[in-house]
């Protein structure tokens, strides 16, 4: 049986701020059994849109098994308070949240905030990387049982299984525990994209700290490249770095006005998924293109045994098949310390 694909699509709609656009995308790229959809999102003041990751807050009621991928930038938001709020995404879908990491590099936008000024890409993406490293600390400060509603005693919470994270970083320092429970999927998926250039030998310090962030961070890479032996390359290096885990979806333009173009897409992800996968898919048109994705794409993929006829999971872990971690201090705990050493044998360095 052929290697079933994961994919995923955009729905990036500039100009359009009404729920019952973006739902009834939502229902498109659901109807078709996506893994996951994505919205982009900035700072700057064009083009008009609507904040990611709260317009999945109102997507996530109305889709059942559809993943929800907002980009929420690092740069001029506190850590804090984007972990909890991918958090809570993870909570209201039942498991379906996911975070795509971005970074905020233009000085409109920092103008905006009026907090800090624009930085080069190497350090947005140093920053990006203990952004990350303190969500998924703070996702892991509640063990999961560290919920218990002990009406009899008046506790809520076993406060032994609340931890404290104790970062400290160049950029910010976290104390936690979070405010909010452990998500239902143990830490949401972390998303990065990523150019084929970026891993290149001269690479530039972004794109080297942008892969170095991927490769330690993310369960997904949306991969940009030109070609499909690049692709092949590229995805080759990045799980190298990233481990087997790693999924990378290839990111790819699908605008689908004919037949043609269905029939070209269609070649493309059943012949070009070397290295990769699945495919992020880039509708040009959001309602025509992915409408054609569910009518069209999605069940001649089917016909070929490429691609699943629904959701045979309830999270977005399971739709792409990545185990639920454990918390990191749940674990710490369940590690006897070490016996100490007899004082006749024991020696102090300075």
């Amino acid at each position: 049986m052929p290697r079933q694909l994961h994919l995923s699509a955009a729905l990036d709609s500039p100009g359009h701020v009404d729920a019952a656009h973006f739902t009834a995308l939502a229902r498109l790229a659901e109807r078709a059994a996506l893994d996951f959809v994505t919205l982009d999102d900035s700072y700057t003041p064009e083009p008009l849109r609507l904040d990611a990751l709260a317009t999945f807050a109102r997507l996530a009621p109305v889709t059942r098994g559809l993943g929800l991928v907002p980009t929420v930038t690092t740069t001029h938001t506190e850590p804090f308070h984007t972990s909890v709020s991918v958090n809570t995404l993870d909570w209201v879908s039942e498991g379906r949240a996911g975070w795509l990491v971005g970074v905020s590099d233009t000085e409109a936008e920092a103008r905006a905030f009026g907090r800090k000024g624009t930085a080069p890409a190497d350090e947005l993406w140093a920053e990006a990387a203990d952004a990350a490293e303190v969500a998924t600390r703070l996702w892991d400060s509640w063990e999961d049982d560290a919920e218990i509603r002990d009406t009899a005693t008046g506790r809520f919470v076993d406060r032994a299984k609340l931890h404290h994270i104790d970062f400290e970083g160049p950029h910010f320092s976290v104390r936690g525990p979070s405010i909010t429970p452990r998500p239902p999927q143990g830490r949401p998926v972390i998303a990065v994209t990523v150019a084929a250039g970026d891993l290149a030998p001269d690479a530039g310090p972004g794109g080297r700290a942008r892969v170095a962030t991927a490769a330690r961070y993310a369960d997904v890479v949306l991969l940009d490249a030109p070609d499909r032996a690049t692709r092949l390359t590229a995805a080759t290096e990045l799980r190298l770095r990233g481990g087997e885990a790693l999924r990378i979806l290839a990111r790819i333009p699908a605008a689908l006005p004919d037949d043609a173009a269905t029939d070209a897409l269609l070649t493309e992800v059943t012949e070009g998924g070397g290295g990769v996968d699945g495919f992020h898919l880039v509708p040009a048109e959001a309602a025509r293109d992915l409408d054609a994705l569910a009518d069209r794409v999605v069940p001649a993929l089917r016909e070929r045994g490429l691609f699943r006829t629904g959701y045979t999971g309830r999270t977005l872990r399971e739709h792409l098949g990545l185990s639920r971690p454990a918390s990191r201090y749940a674990l710490a705990a369940t590690i006897p310390a070490p016996s100490p050493a007899p004082a006749a044998t024991a020696e102090v360095t300075r």
